[in-house]
This record gives structure tokens, C-alpha cells and sequence, in this order.
């Protein structure tokens, strides 16, 4: 029963945090979860994180999504005061109402159909642009 209470109460935390958005746990936003990766495959190296808890520690969360950004949403994660969020579900929920506009004009096939090389362009060049465009059709290409 105690754990039941306790799940009810995260739940409802987290509605109220996130203004009734789903999706935006830092779980579901990873892309692809069930992947996995053959036996052959070599990661590139980086310098890695020797700490522990970036999983549970939302401030980690956050400053590793700032260096995700780049031009208009890295300007906009800049301009905020971080003090105002209370955790990885407030920021993101921010993030989603300030650019919720990039999903809401998604291409769609039809658009990617029509898709023209211009006369200025590369292939290579073209080829980049179009699989950009197709990443965002919604519904996703399959």
C-alpha cells in the first residue's frame, strides 16, 4: 500500500510540474532504448564523466542538455534564469512551450516527395539537406 501512495505521489508531482506534458522523463527522451549495439562496434573515444549519478541528478541533466543546443535554443536556454526550474521536468517543459512550434510544422511524405535539388547544390549537399528534412516528417518515415 505504501508503495502504491508513493507512486501515486510521484505521478501526481510530476503532472503538476510538467503542466500535464508526457514524454518528457529523461527516460522517455532517450532515443531508442531497446538497441542494441553489435559485438564489433567500437565507441569513439571521449573524455568520459568519472562521477556517478547522472541518472538521478537532474542538475547534471540539465547542464549536459545545454551543451546539446545550438542557435536559437541554445540563445533561449542562455537568456533563462536557471533558479526558476525545479528539476529536469520544469526545464524541459519550458524548452517544449518555447519551441513546441518545430514539431507542430513538421514536413510531411508529400513534401519530401516534392523535394527538389537546386541548381547551386551539390548532390552531397542536397542528399544532407533532404535526410534533415526527412528526420523531422511526421509522421516518421519508415
Amino acid at each position: 500500500m505504501v508503495e502504491k501512495i508513493k507512486k501515486l505521489t510521484g505521478r501526481v508531482q510530476n503532472v503538476e510540474v510538467g503542466k500535464g506534458i508526457e514524454g518528457l522523463n529523461y527516460e522517455d527522451l532517450c532515443i531508442q532504448p531497446e538497441v542494441e549495439l553489435p559485438e564489433d562496434y567500437k565507441p569513439p573515444k571521449f573524455e568520459m564523466f568519472d562521477g556517478t549519478g547522472v541518472s538521478k541528478n537532474e542538475q547534471i541533466r540539465m547542464k549536459l542538455f545545454m551543451r546539446s543546443l545550438i542557435g536559437d535554443a541554445l540563445s533561449w536556454y542562455i537568456s533563462q534564469d536557471p533558479n526558476k526550474w525545479v528539476g529536469w521536468v520544469s526545464m524541459a517543459s519550458d524548452f517544449m512551450d518555447r519551441f513546441r512550434f518545430n514539431t507542430e510544422n513538421a514536413p510531411d511524405v508529400f513534401y519530401i516527395q516534392n523535394l527538389k535539388k537546386k541548381p547551386t547544390e551539390t548532390f552531397r549537399e542536397y542528399a544532407t539537406h533532404w535526410r534533415s528534412e526527412a528526420a523531422k516528417v511526421r509522421p516518421a518515415l519508415e
